[in-house]
């Protein structure tokens, strides 16, 4: 078995989850734990699920995927990926360029087990991965995220990324496009609007003029995206 590198508690639990490094030999309970959560979402279009031969390729590259384990079954993962050339346009999509595909990597899919939510496993996951990323290769690292997916969007603001795009993408599905430019310095933002998660024209409009979304909050039953410049 691929070594532990990490405990991680659970709140209905006595016993601690781990996490490890996931290898080739996982590959049945990954795509088993995708179908349990692709299954249990009321809205499907939020998760862009991976086929078996894109897991494959996740796994037998760089050590990029990591999965949390309790009581010695699979209850979530998570994969970031080096793209050889921004195969998903993620990069062209807010702007860069051929010579940043380099320094390009994708925080490329997250599964939790519906009976573990609330643990803030894909977050830990992420910040793993993000603590082992050799930063004098990779600069930006890129997400997307359908609008309404509040533990997604959450969990990438927690993770220092902004959203810079919102656009269809895999096939038509609504999809935010985040972004950690690893070395840009936090900036005082000059300007601050907030924009209901719901109107996506509006928040497009705000981000054609140079607007970034930083963050979100509740504001009565409806959730805000926090956007500045």
């Amino acid at each position: 078995m691929t070594e532990i590198m990490k405990d991680i508690p659970i709140k209905t639990s006595e016993k601690n989850a781990y996490l490890r490094y996931l290898t080739t030999t996982d590959l049945p309970d990954i795509l088993e734990l995708q179908t349990i959560v692709y299954k249990a979402l009321e809205d499907k279009k939020r998760l862009a699920t991976l086929a078996e031969n894109e897991f494959r390729t996740i796994l037998e590259g760089e050590p990029l995927m990591v999965g949390i384990f309790h009581e010695e079954k699979l209850i979530a993962f998570r994969a970031f990926l080096n793209p050889a050339a921004d195969e998903e346009g993620l990069g062209r999509d807010i702007g860069l360029t051929e010579e940043n595909y380099p320094e390009i990597i994708y925080s490329e899919i997250s599964n939790v087990h519906p009976d573990y939510r609330g643990n803030h496993l894909q977050m830990k996951m992420g910040k793993f991965i993000m603590e082992k990323l050799d930063v004098s290769r990779f600069r930006y690292i890129l997400a997307t995220v359908a609008p309404g997916n509040i533990p997604s969007m959450k969990d990438k603001f927690a993770l220092g990324m902004h959203i810079y795009k919102v656009k269809e993408k895999y096939g038509g599905k609504l999809r935010y496009v985040y972004c950690n430019d690893l070395e840009l310095s936090d900036v005082q933002a000059q300007e601050q609007k907030e924009m209901n998660i719901n109107d996506i024209d509006g928040q497009a409009k705000l981000m054609e003029v140079g607007y970034i979304g930083t963050g979100m909050k509740k504001s009565g039953d409806e959730w805000m995206v926090i956007y500045q410049k």
